[in-house]
């Protein structure tokens, strides 16, 4: 039989406002787990006016029938991972399921050329992308899977889930190099976890999505993934947060050590 949680699971969602990440936080509760919707709060980060917040997503969830609560942090703040776990164990109790989804997103490029193929502006590699995309994709998804490990510890539980998202390729991602080189030390990161936390019963996957439409698809990239050998479907954020889900599950408890690449 899997071993199972006494107590209700209590998630952890990272980049919860949008996306992978609020449909993440939908499906988890769906099942049955209280979840904490962490966001950077639209008033800090130069989003448009009306920009969905992680309470938006927690009102939802509460609306169903579910227990959810936010948390406005900006996890380039080295304090935020300990502040977010101190407020879910307040609200909704210890945490034992994890999902490293949010980015700190930057286009940042060696080419001198201006836009990526999609009309997308590029900006030069530079100290201050690097250190936008690290603090949030590497730096903070180790804090986290920290915090969960010494807390879980602390308390004697055998049960708990860590999921990070990546992205790239075999040659990294060019176009946007920090980017990718992040998610990649992310990556190492959490399969790290996997081998140093198996004995205290948690596991530690990489969900690797494929072009997922958060809304910045378009017909150009559409017709890209259509004649792409490698790229087989533009996937929605429900899609990729089932698979999440399944990760977060009593049932995915041998799979641990893994980058799953979706496609």
């Amino acid at each position: 039989m899997p071993k199972t949680s006494p107590t209700p699971h209590v998630a952890l969602v990272t980049g919860a406002n949008q996306g992978i990440g609020a449909a993440t936080a939908r499906e988890l509760a769906a099942r049955g787990a209280a979840v904490l919707c962490a966001y950077l709060d639209p008033r800090t980060a130069d989003a448009a006016d009306g920009a969905p917040t992680g309470e938006d997503v927690a009102e939802e969830i509460r609306r169903a029938g579910g227990r959810a609560d936010a948390y406005a942090a900006d996890l380039s703040d080295p304090t935020a991972p300990a502040a977010l776990f101190d407020h879910a164990e307040a609200r909704l109790g210890p945490v034992d399921i994890l999902v490293n989804n949010a980015s700190g997103w930057v286009q940042d490029t060696f080419t001198p050329e201006p836009a990526d193929r999609f009309g997308r502006p590029l900006r030069p590699v530079s100290p201050e992308t690097f250190r936008q995309q690290f603090a949030v994709d590497a730096l903070a998804p180790a804090l986290l899977i920290g915090e969960l490990a010494r807390r879980h510890r602390a308390r004697g539980a055998d049960w708990g889930r860590v999921i990070g998202l990546t992205s790239g390729a075999e040659l990294g991602f060019p176009g946007e190099v920090s980017y990718g080189a992040a998610k990649a030390a992310q990556t190492h990161y959490t399969l790290s976890a996997a081998a140093e936390l198996a004995a205290l019963g948690i596991t530690a996957n990489v969900v690797h999505p494929p072009v997922t439409d958060t809304g910045w698809v378009t017909d150009e990239v559409r017709r890209f993934v259509e004649e792409s050998p490698t790229l087989f479907h533009v996937a929605s954020p429900e899609q990729v947060a089932r698979t999440i889900a399944h990760l977060a599950s009593d049932e995915a408890e041998l799979i641990t050590g893994n980058v799953i690449t979706l496609r």
